[in-house]
């Protein structure tokens, strides 16, 4: 009887692991939210990285402060019903998600504040090249696609601290973003990796504004 028992635990663990998420938003950056408590990345969208920045009349912009802003404007709070794909490398639950009953992933595409993420689905491929042709949002800059601009970090494996932001962004294996001031317990031995999204901070306020929380110690 306790081996059937186990064999069945063991048989629901995946179902657990892939439950659909639902429940209030917090917008981590355009892309990735908590839904409920759960981390979530957006099936078949790409926003640009948090600090990555398009070209826009002849000046640099931070397109991807703006995507993280527009999406937080739109569903911060909000109560999110989503539907589990998969779950990526960072442990995160990649779903589909709807805010009131409307596709936020199509949304977002159409209005120009994430591009389609061909690579894992066609779904919203026709609903990026319409925004392309109107010209909105993000097709209003030139932008090197998200992917484009990750896989360029990657050629960089430790960055060094950009003048005075002392401020380490580090992202933990389950994902989760978590700042590092000088004098805090893990702070010399916390490296920062491009390649895994992490990043420099000149301020806690910046840390905090981008989705990054505090270390305990």
């Amino acid at each position: 009887m306790l081996r059937i028992c186990s064999l069945f635990i063991l048989l629901m663990l995946p179902l657990v692991a892939l439950a659909d998420p639902s429940g209030v938003v917090r917008v981590i950056d355009g892309d990735t939210w908590d839904v409920g408590g759960a981390r979530v990345r957006l099936f078949g969208i790409d926003t640009p990285e948090p600090d990555q920045t398009c070209e826009r009349g002849g000046e640099f912009w931070r397109c991807g402060a703006w995507a993280s802003r527009e999406v937080r404007a739109r569903y911060q709070g909000k109560i999110a019903s989503c539907r589990a794909v998969t779950k990526d490398h960072y442990q995160r639950i990649v779903a589909r998600c709807s805010v009131e009953g409307r596709d936020v992933g199509r949304d977002l595409v159409v209005d120009g504040v994430a591009l389609a993420y061909r690579r894992y689905s066609m779904d919203y491929d026709l609903d990026e090249k319409r925004a392309a042709v109107r010209g909105i949002g993000l097709h209003g800059a030139d932008m090197q696609r998200p992917s484009d601009f990750r896989a360029a970090q990657r050629q960089v494996n430790v960055q060094p601290a950009p003048g005075d932001c002392r401020i380490k962004g580090n992202i933990s294996s389950k994902g989760e973003r978590i700042y590092h001031v000088p004098g805090q317990e893990h702070y010399n031995r916390t490296k920062i990796s491009p390649a895994k999204g992490e990043r420099w901070f000149c301020s806690e306020a910046e840390a905090r504004a981008a989705g990054w929380r505090r270390a305990k110690r």
